[in-house]
């Protein structure tokens, strides 16, 4: 395994990437100077394939982000068990034989990082999205015993529809989690469209995005005296249990 010193991130249009940044300075701190974090920027998954063939035996481990991370699941030779029933991959590992196994270490970044604000009351939390992030966060509510319902625009009887929204529905459900790209850099100003008016300090208020490091949905909570928590520390938590199994 020593001669593999090469890492990567998967996705689309991913040049502001947080993982490569954190693997280079990593690596730099450690004085591991052969080893390397690219970015596997492709239009379509389809590509993939083409990327590692004849390279595999260069590459320890990759880490897949949007759109990927249920797509890439159809070009693995074996899926962890809490990927599988997740149905959503962020990091692969390439083994001694050339074999790509996918994990999920999404869940586990976002119970640690929002573990502590836990409190008695939430019981019940919406989350909005339902992309590859969002199931993930929904395992990891499971495994913390805390109902959820997705949001979403499409119309689906187990889901709620943004516009259905109202005080009965977020008084109930006093966590709410931003899985969607909605208020990303540069688009600020933006914001899913939720009824903030029915928000009190009783709710916790995460967002999966870091940049900004305050959205605008977590500011309209924060003035209402909701708890909130972007999704920095979920990341470096998910990136450092992907190093841990790279490394196992």
């Amino acid at each position: 395994m020593s001669n593999r010193t090469k890492f990567g991130l998967l996705g689309k249009n991913i040049s502001y990437s947080f993982s490569r940044k954190y693997f280079s300075e990593k690596f730099e701190k450690l004085g591991l100077k052969e080893y390397k974090y690219g970015n596997f920027d492709i239009p379509e998954i389809e590509e993939f394939p083409f990327l590692l063939y004849h390279r595999e035996d260069e590459y320890r481990g990759i880490n897949v982000t949007i759109p990927y991370k249920e797509a890439v699941m159809r070009y693995l030779d074996a899926i962890d068990e809490d990927a599988k029933k997740i149905g959503a991959v962020n990091t692969i590992k390439v083994t001694d034989d050339n074999k790509l196994v996918g994990y999920n270490t999404d869940y586990y970044g976002f119970q640690k990082s929002i573990e502590p604000f836990i409190k008695e009351h939430h019981k019940n939390a919406l989350i909005l999205g339902t992309g590859g992030a969002s199931k993930a966060i929904a395992y990891a509510l499971k495994k913390m015993n805390i109902d959820y319902k997705f949001v979403s625009r499409k119309v689906d009887e187990n889901m709620f529809l943004y516009s259905a929204l109202n005080e009965e529905i977020l008084e109930k459900h006093t966590i709410v989690v931003n899985c969607t790209p909605i208020g990303t850099h540069p688009n600020i100003d933006e914001c899913p469209n939720i009824p903030f008016q029915f928000i009190t300090e009783k709710h916790l208020f995460f967002d999966l995005i870091y940049n900004p490091e305050e959205t605008k949905f977590l500011s309209e909570a924060k003035k209402r005296g909701a708890a909130v928590k972007n999704g920095f520390e979920m990341l470096q938590l998910q990136a450092e249990k992907s190093w841990e199994i790279w490394n196992s």
